[in-house]
């Protein structure tokens, strides 16, 4: 039976209330007005593939109340580093845009860029396990143009009315503020277990991408498909990406907990030190571009922000380079200030029908209001262009241009009738003549329905390291969940990805996956009810894709990778001067680490300098581990059990090792040694990750080799290291 609204209003109030017979059982949605609301899951369209109309208060309503929830960090994205930068075009692509940034081989463009975990909130950790945002602004001779994108090339949702709902979902639970930067909790998976069209991103947040090195070793993209519009008024579809020069690395689960309590400004101070230093971190930019003539020719909707492109069927055009060359000056008044919106376009690029770019146009505008205060944001420094700024807006909070003249408007005589409007031949931004013919309705094409066949193309193209990592993440994220309901209703979503997968989570959390798998139809609810919306099961035509499998990735290169130097008094100058002399001269970074801070001297009285203490560094901020020889040194580290558990860690976190013959004394002391001793006999032992080599160049050559492989997840299979 249903029961009496409960309200603090006063008691006139209520008795009108009670004699009008208003009653809420708390299951019908409703605005904010009171208003029902039949379909909280597509904005209002000019047809099922149309844009989002203006008119839409439902979604204006929505997306405006979220938008002003948090002052004054950002709702979303509130931790950032950044950086200032160049790109340089390889190569014009005019025949398919008029951008003078994509037609100008050989120009300059300066470029900040702000990277960001999307969960937590200033404070929080680098480390959590979630999507990174990447941002880049352009200050081109056409204005700013802004490439607002994340880490992973799809996303959660199809349509900007559930960004909220999402975003309400994976925050802090709102009764008690908990957990903070972190996805395992029930409201994000009772969300998600809801939203079929998640599970593709789904797969990627729990894979290793979630987790990566360095802010330098992971790929970006634009997530939307864009238009390029060329002099002739043609147009092609585009996806936009950035592939890091250095490759694309992760860390391990255990490993980023750790790095969270040991340095939670791990990414933060990597970019900071890299391009101090002098190594500016690299990314060329690619294309995919589709004929608009072939929108329709793909198993998947080309505006359907839950797909990507696969690379097998649409190549990346690498077109040129963005150098990151140097840092912020100040930290608030660049990284914490700058705003980006997807709709800060340059003549030759425009949007599309995507619902959720569509919405995001609203959005990231309307939140730079409330965070902060002003429409004049643009004139801040960080966000001010360098092409001039001529229009006759004026006033407001903080404004910085002081205007002269009487006029304030346009048309105008008074003023000579400047600025004009410019002609599409002078620059005039002038917006693609789509053609629109349509009903107004809110809904979503059948196009949109396919939510599984990418997630499982995804699945299946990760190596075996990599569906161990994904599948215990699952088992983490989700046994971490304390309603029985939702992981329930998990188990049957992955069984549409993979049956094997399911089953492995299903044996962690104590469950049965159903026996018997009954096929979404695709159909449309008969009651309208946009919750019971059936996704459509089918197969991508590809079986994996190589370019979505880390292991596949840049793995020649060893710049601006640390290594610790295990020391103590009585080392070896030789064994240490040696190799780290050959991996210096590879790009790598040496830190010598003792028991405790100061100097060193070594076996002939040559003087070091320890770089940090084992009781203030630990493995994990360390891409590989060496343990040079000196009787004394050696004796001093195998009876130091933080030393002890410093090569523990690494050799559990799979990471290069080196230890001189003469030093196989520590080695000797470790879990892994006592354990798995022919692991170090074995010919093979290098691929393994062990350089074991009493000749320190010899030594030096084979442990860059072994650094530049970033990890050895095949130890993983061997017996578990307690550390």
């Amino acid at each position: 039976m249903a029961k009496k609204i409960k309200t603090n209003q006063d008691s006139d109030k209520i008795k009108d209330l009670e004699q009008n017979k208003v009653y809420d059982d708390g299951t019908l949605l409703t605005t904010n007005h009171g208003l029902k609301i039949n379909d909280n899951q597509n904005s209002l369209k000019t047809g099922e593939r149309g844009g989002t109309l203006i008119e839409d208060f439902i979604l204006r309503e929505k997306i405006h109340h979220f938008d002003h929830e948090r002052i004054p960090e950002r709702i979303v994205h509130a931790r950032g580093s950044a950086a200032h930068g160049i790109f340089e075009l390889y190569e014009s692509i005019g025949q398919y845009t008029k951008a003078k940034l994509f037609n100008e081989v050989g120009v300059k463009v300066p470029v900040f860029v702000r990277f960001s975990t999307v969960a937590g909130s200033r404070g929080s950790t680098d480390l959590a396990r979630d999507v990174r945002g990447f941002a880049v602004k352009f200050y081109t001779s056409e204005g700013n143009y802004d490439l607002v994108g994340n880490n992973m090339p799809v996303f959660f949702i199809q349509d900007a009315i559930k960004f909220p709902d999402l975003i309400h979902a994976v925050k802090p639970e709102p009764h008690n503020e908990i957990p903070q930067a972190a996805s395992a909790h029930d409201t994000f998976w009772d969300f998600i277990s809801l939203m079929p069209e998640s599970m593709h991103m789904i797969m990627w947040v729990m894979s290793d991408r979630a987790l990566p090195r360095s802010l330098r070793m992971m790929e970006g993209f634009g997530v939307h498909t864009f238009r390029l519009i060329n002099k002739q008024g043609e147009s092609h579809f585009v996806k936009f990406h950035w592939k890091p020069l250095l490759g694309i690395h992760s860390v391990a689960w255990d490993e980023a907990q750790k790095i969270s309590g040991k340095n939670a400004d791990f990414h933060r101070q990597d970019l900071w030190e890299a391009i101090e230093s002098g190594a500016f971190p690299e990314w060329e930019l690619g294309v995919q571009i589709i004929p608009e003539a072939d929108e329709h020719n793909y198993e998947f909707d080309l505006l359907d922000s839950t797909k990507l492109i696969p690379e097998e069927i649409v190549p990346v055009r690498r077109i040129g380079k963005m150098t990151l060359n140097r840092n912020p000056d100040n930290f608030f008044a660049e990284t914490e200030q700058v705003a980006f919106n997807p709709g800060h376009l340059i003549p030759g690029i425009d949007i599309t029908n995507d619902p959720l770019l569509q919405g995001r146009l609203f959005s990231y505008t309307d939140t730079q209001l409330s965070r902060l205060g002003t429409h004049n944001f643009q004139e801040l420094p960080i966000n001010r262009p360098i092409a001039p700024v001529h229009n006759n807006q004026r006033d407001g909070h903080m404004r910085h241009t002081i205007n002269t003249g009487r006029v304030n408007y346009e048309p105008n005589a008074l003023g000579g009738g400047c600025p004009f409007q410019a002609k599409a031949s002078e620059g005039g931004f002038t917006s693609f003549p789509e053609r629109i013919e349509s009903n107004k309705l809110r809904g979503r094409s059948k196009s949109f329905f396919d939510h599984f066949s990418q997630a499982k193309l995804f699945f299946n193209s990760q190596s075996d390291a990599e569906k161990s990592h994904l599948t215990n993440a699952l088992c983490f994220e989700l046994g971490k969940v304390e309603t029985v309901a939702i992981r329930e209703r998990m188990i049957k979503m992955l069984t549409y990805i993979d049956k094997g997968l399911a089953a492995a989570v299903a044996v962690y959390l104590g469950l049965k996956i159903p026996k018997e798998i009954i096929p979404f139809n695709g159909s449309l609810p008969a009651d309208g009810n946009p919750n019971d919306y059936n996704p459509i099961i089918t197969e991508s035509s590809l079986k994996s894709s190589a370019a979505l499998s880390m292991e596949n990735t840049i793995m020649d290169s060893i710049i601006t990778r640390k290594v610790a130097f295990l020391v103590a008094d009585g080392v070896n100058e030789e064994s240490v001067k040696a190799v780290k002399d050959k991996l210096e001269t590879e790009g790598a970074v040496v830190e010598l680490v003792a028991p405790k801070l100061g100097f060193i001297i070594s076996k002939n009285n040559v003087e070091f300098e320890i770089h940090k203490s084992l009781l203030t560094t630990a493995s994990v901020l360390y891409d590989a581990v060496y343990v040079p020889a000196g009787i004394n040194s050696v004796a001093t580290l195998a009876s130091e059990p933080d030393a002890i558990h410093f090569l523990n860690e690494a050799f559990k976190h799979c990471k290069a090792i080196a230890v001189d013959v003469d030093a196989l004394q520590v080695l000797e002391q470790t879990y892994f040694y006592i354990k798995l001793p022919k692991q170090f006999t074995d010919k093979d032992a290098a691929t393994k990750g062990f350089i074991v080599n009493n000749d320190s160049n010899a030594l030096a050559t084979e442990f860059a080799k072994a650094i530049a492989k970033h990890r050895f997840w095949d130890r993983e299979k061997l017996q578990k290291v307690p550390a």
